[in-house]
């Protein structure tokens, strides 16, 4: 990437170099009633901005999106420093191109405050990306539901986020659908968002639910449930409940946390249901569930005597 930065800073060199030998070069004549000299300069500044614009972002978009520590923080680094030099050239060839540098900048206020009526949608989602940018509700990596979409985020620009999609209407089990979704920016100034792995704390509550009859030995069932549990997910959720305790002690909320799975019991009316609780990552939770759940079913049918299931229960 900075190599090419290095041959374009070059180039630059060269085209200003060049627009200062060109007078001596060009012959005094007119073109179109253009000045030929004038306007062989201005292409040649105006080459020279455009290649000294490009050169500075590959060299300083390289150095710095070498020491970014994660890919994420690579990919928010190129979309801010496109922008910002972006914008720079801009002014630069604009300027280079009508020679009035304070007409430009002036300029530049009318029509921006005329495309602010002209093009609202896709100025609120270049404020939306900002907001991204600054508050984080989610970045490139995480799984999110937005609305009605749920998926990892596999880019987002200036206008628009894509969501590599789960779930949707092809299949279910927070499983990949293959199918691409792309959202305005803007929608995450009047939508909810719900990120499931947010770097501080990538990992969800979860519970695996049974339903067995009254008849059953509760006690048993509750101590098989939490044993199978701890077995498949009990060291892991061990080692990460304290980062969440410390996002709770970051806020006023007072909550009790367990550092190994639990089960709570709520009373139907035919029958008794039992859910296991524990923390998973999103993207192992229906292949941790399933563990969990066939585990529990296979221990409970080998003590028929002390778990009964409900008579009415469809299998």
């Amino acid at each position: 990437m900075r190599r090419v930065g290095y041959l374009s800073l070059i180039g630059a060199g060269v085209a200003a170099v060049a627009s200062r030998l060109v007078t001596q070069v060009v012959e005094p004549r007119t073109l179109w009633g253009l000045s030929a000299e004038r306007m062989a300069v201005t292409a040649l500044v105006a080459t020279a901005v455009v290649l000294a614009t490009y050169g500075t972002y590959r060299v300083v978009g390289g150095w710095l999106t070498e020491r970014a520590a994660s890919k994420r923080r690579r990919h928010d680094l190129r979309n801010v420093l496109r922008l910002a030099f972006g914008l720079v050239g801009l002014i630069g060839l604009l300027g280079v191109v009508t020679e009035q540098w304070l007409g430009v900048l002036f300029s530049l206020g009318v029509v921006g405050f005329a495309v602010t009526f002209a093009l609202q949608q896709p100025l609120f989602s270049l404020i939306g990306w900002v907001y991204i940018m600054v508050n984080r509700p989610y970045q490139v990596g995480d799984r999110v539901a937005i609305e009605e979409s749920k998926g990892d985020v596999v880019e987002v620009n200036f206008l628009v986020t894509t969501l590599w999609e789960i779930n949707g209407e092809l299949v279910s089990s927070n499983q990949p659908s293959g199918r691409i979704i792309t959202l305005p920016n803007s929608v995450v100034l009047s939508s909810h968002v719900k990120n499931f792995t947010q770097e501080e704390f990538p990992y969800v509550w979860n519970e695996v639910a049974v339903e067995v009859a009254y008849e059953t030995d509760l006690d048993f069932a509750r101590e098989t449930m939490i044993r199978v549990a701890d077995e498949v997910v009990g060291d892991e959720m061990e080692r990460n409940i304290e980062r969440y305790r410390e996002r709770l002690a970051e806020t006023p909320v007072e909550l009790e946390v367990q550092s190994r799975p639990t089960v709570n019991v709520t009373q139907e009316a035919s029958w008794v249901k039992l859910r296991v609780r524990y923390i998973v990552h999103p993207r192992r939770g229906q292949r941790t569930k399933n563990r969990i759940y066939e585990r529990i079913l296979a221990e409970f049918n080998d003590n028929p005597d002390q778990v009964k299931f409900p008579v009415s229960r469809n299998r």
